[in-house]
């Protein structure tokens, strides 16, 4: 049985560094961010707090569209976070249920 796939945005804070990533398992991911659990760019810098995401019905979708979204400008990303999220709210606090981070 195939398995749908999630395409997320995480960024440090409003208006900074972004990390765009793809994920069979959303909440596990998000937990691993959050904790710190993954080494590397994301742990580096902090980013933690998911801004934007999209779900599929194939992993293999989720793919191609993270691929996109990695391509694109900058400003683009920007656009794509602010026209579902204007305030850079952490939308794995509001909508899916995580505990507010608390600050480092």
């Amino acid at each position: 049985m195939e398995k749908g796939g999630h395409v997320y945005i995480l960024a440090n804070r409003r208006q900074g560094t972004l990390y765009t990533g793809v994920t069979s398992d959303l909440m596990r991911r998000l937990s691993e961010h959050r904790l710190g659990q993954i080494a590397g760019f994301t742990r580096e810098h902090g980013i933690k707090r998911l801004v934007w995401h999209e779900a599929f019905g194939e992993i293999e979708l989720a793919i191609r569209r993270e691929k996109q979204i990695k391509e694109w400008r900058r400003a683009w990303k920007i656009e794509l976070i602010e026209e579902r999220n204007p305030h850079w709210l952490d939308l794995a606090v509001t909508e899916l249920g995580f505990p507010v981070l608390k600050a480092d």
